[in-house]
């Protein structure tokens, strides 16, 4: 099974994940693309993390995921190791409430925990939609870098505005089973799909993906 896993505030429509589902079905595979926030306003990577780990069977996965898809697809391979045989993370999230926080401030952190909820662009709907803090408190509880000991082919962009650089790059050398890709291209890597698609389709031929 294949899934690819969208980002924060995308959808299962997104450029990337319509691109890699096209350019995959011209080699005979299906790419699995969830809704994972089908309740905007409620999601937590705590409900994310079910309705990925849902579509795993009894044969192991290959998950691609992009920025918090990325993050989620590794959270998945490390809480299921023997389900998960390998991974493409493009510019994953990691460490995602913390630097949201420290993004956003402590005026507006205070002000979003006091009613709850806050407007956020919704850039798979276009359009601004309630979100609760609940995301950030629920995030705490998972660890910032999961550590998941399937290969993994790691993306990043050299200008993400997003996502540290330096974050992917500590990620990637943790394990020798990581390969790291740097384009100079920013956070959605939609600049660099042909060249990106080269090297995913070379990754997953050694697992039979081809």
């Amino acid at each position: 099974m294949l899934a690819y896993f969208h980002g924060f505030a995308s959808g299962a429509a997104s450029t990337k994940a319509t691109f890699l589902q096209t350019r995959l079905a011209a080699l005979g595979h299906q790419l699995v693309v969830p809704d994972l926030a089908p309740d905007f306003t409620h999601q937590t990577i705590t409900n994310q993390l079910a309705i990925a780990t849902a579509l795993l069977g009894a044969e192991p996965a290959i998950l691609m995921g992009s920025s918090l898809g990325g993050y989620l697809a590794a959270l998945v391979a490390a809480h299921h190791p023997g389900r998960v045989r390998a991974l493409v993370l493009l510019a994953p999230a990691f460490a995602f409430a913390p630097r949201w926080e420290a993004q956003l401030g402590a005026d507006v952190m205070a002000h979003w925990r006091r009613h709850g909820v806050m407007p956020v662009m919704h850039y798979g709907r276009e359009r601004e939609e309630l979100l609760s803090v609940e995301l950030l408190d629920d995030a705490r509880r998972h660890p910032d870098e999961p550590d998941p000991r399937a290969p993994a082919l790691v993306v990043a962009g050299r200008y993400d505005d997003a996502v540290p650089l330096a974050s992917v790059e500590a990620f990637a050398a943790k394990r020798p089973e990581r390969e790291l890709v740097v384009y100079d291209a920013g956070h959605q890597l939609t600049e660099v799909l042909e060249p990106m698609w080269e090297r995913i389709r070379a990754f997953l031929t050694r697992f039979g993906v081809a």
